[in-house]
């Protein structure tokens, strides 16, 4: 979101965008030119022509002539100007995709009146329109399309500036950095003293890329600096909807809430406290050891502490108005990101890793909040095996990917989709770990008695009539025969 300036700010901004020999792609002069779709195509070519020249912003001023860039004024008024029945901002608001920021200062300037107008780049796709993606040539707003070799660049341009390297807030004092940023969880989560004098913390938190110098002075903090270790999220408009949200609700469903926190602090320095809360709210079952009665809780910490990792790290910070969020019912618990998953629910445990946030990812590691590259879901599908849980459940509806863990339930009360998806997950465990699946390994999955291996084999029947199965060894008698998933 682009914030709102001080009148010497935007005058500063003006005298500093005069100063150019000439028009760029990412700043236009306008005398007074009020037309809405001329408006429209120079918001897409300038956020386009933004993006491929690495500016944070792009920038329309009318008022300015175009070749002196003297200051004439203009009787241009954005706030009071309509597009059909509707406000121009909103009309235009509507006309553009994907959404960007954009915002009209009204400022004067040498006793002018002038209009500059504020425009985010375009991020991971072109920015279009009413349909149609601009860019700026020599001083003239063309169609995209009609220059294929700045098309090209602009994706380029999309594949190598990832979310994490954006801008989070730019220019930025010594001061204010440091008060934005939680910097002593930093050196804490990495085991390292804090150095001596905000210089120096100032230089370790570059060299991480959470912070970086900016040409106008101070600093620029990163998208990555911000959702690690900001203080407020609330204090960055463009990631405050990225909290996670934790729901707690009565029974099995969504109509009753008994509570909802949203988090503030940013990932790092505030997920250990989002698991912890998690943990508390999590029923619990009351076990008996050594004439000792005691409650346990019902999903084991270290898969809800993963699941809610993954969450965090692997979402689509693309995405608007969407984040993590935790929902916990009576007998399970649903964690769900915004991302349509980069390979198939099917083959989370065994697939190598991709994310679409790395940088992200590696830090979260470095802070151990996360198992090794490529381990935590085999690690939360094993741990619902030892706590003889159902297996976990893995989806994605709609853009978004979700993982359900279940309250502790015997075999007799699983129906056969629970029965085949733990079979097929305990093959998949299996196979990752290069052991066979076989009648013996699904007994111990499911506390089967020996002498109820035909119990097992039933299961085992039924995970390959499902077709997520197959037999390795069909030549074999039942009981000695080996499984492997369908995909192996």
């Amino acid at each position: 979101m682009i914030p709102a300036r001080s009148p010497e700010y935007l005058a500063g901004m003006v005298r500093e965008l005069r100063r150019l020999p000439s028009e760029t792609e990412w700043v236009e002069f306008k005398g007074d030119n009020k037309n809405s779709e001329t408006i429209g195509r120079n918001i897409s070519a300038l956020a386009n022509g933004a993006a491929v020249n690495g500016k944070t912003s792009a920038s329309a001023i009318w008022g300015i002539e175009d070749e002196a860039h003297a200051i004439v004024g203009t009787t241009f008024f954005p706030s009071t100007t309509r597009k059909g029945n509707e406000p121009l901002e909103t009309w235009l608001y509507s006309q553009i995709s994907p959404r960007i920021e954009f915002r009209f200062n009204e400022l004067h300037v040498d006793g002018q009146r002038l209009v500059l107008l504020e425009i985010e780049p375009a991020s991971h796709q072109p920015v279009s329109f009413s349909g149609e993606a601009f860019i700026r040539v020599g001083g003239s707003t063309r169609r995209l399309k009609d220059y294929p070799e700045k098309q090209r660049t602009l994706w380029r341009v999309f594949d190598q500036i990832t979310f994490e390297n954006r801008v989070a807030v730019e220019q930025v004092s010594d001061e204010d950095t440091l008060h934005k940023l939680y910097y002593p969880a930093y050196f804490d989560l990495l085991d390292r003293t804090i150095p001596d004098g905000r210089a120096a913390i100032l230089n370790a938190l570059k060299d991480d890329r959470l912070i970086a110098r900016c040409d106008a002075g101070g600093w620029n903090i990163s998208n990555l600096g911000a959702v690690l270790f900001v203080r407020n999220l609330n204090d960055f408009p463009q990631i405050r909807r990225k909290a996670i949200r934790v729901i707690q609700y009565r029974g099995a469903g969504r109509t009753e809430t008994i509570r909802e926190q949203e988090g503030v602090l940013g990932y790092a320095v505030g997920f250990p406290r989002v698991v912890e809360y998690i943990m508390a709210l999590v029923p619990a079952n009351e076990v008996i050891e050594h004439s000792l009665r005691r409650s346990v809780p019902m999903f084991p910490d270290i898969a809800i502490r993963e699941l809610v990792a993954n969450a965090l790290i692997h979402q689509d910070f693309n995405v608007s108005g969407a984040g993590p969020t935790v929902e916990i019912f009576d007998s399970r618990i649903e964690i769900t990101n915004p991302v349509s998953p980069l390979v198939e629910t099917d083959r989370f445990v065994d697939s190598p890793p991709r994310s679409l946030n790395e940088s992200l990812a590696s830090m979260m590691r470095r802070f151990n909040f996360c198992e090794e590259r490529g381990s935590g879901i085999d690690k939360v599908v094993e741990l619902a095996e030892v706590f003889q849980l159902p297996a976990p459940l893995f989806e994605s509806p709609n853009g978004f990917t979700r993982a359900t863990l279940f309250a502790q339930k015997p075999l007799s009360e699983m129906d056969k989709t629970d029965r085949v998806r733990a079979c097929y997950l305990h093959a998949c465990l299996r196979y990752v770990m290069k052991l066979p699946m076989n009648n013996s390994s699904i007994r111990e999955r499911f506390g089967i008695a020996e002498k109820s291996a035909s119990q097992a084999s039933r299961l085992l029947k039924e995970s390959v009539d499902a077709g997520l199965v197959i037999i390795r060894d069909p030549e074999v008698g039942a009981r000695s025969r080996t499984y492997l998933p369908y995909w192996a």
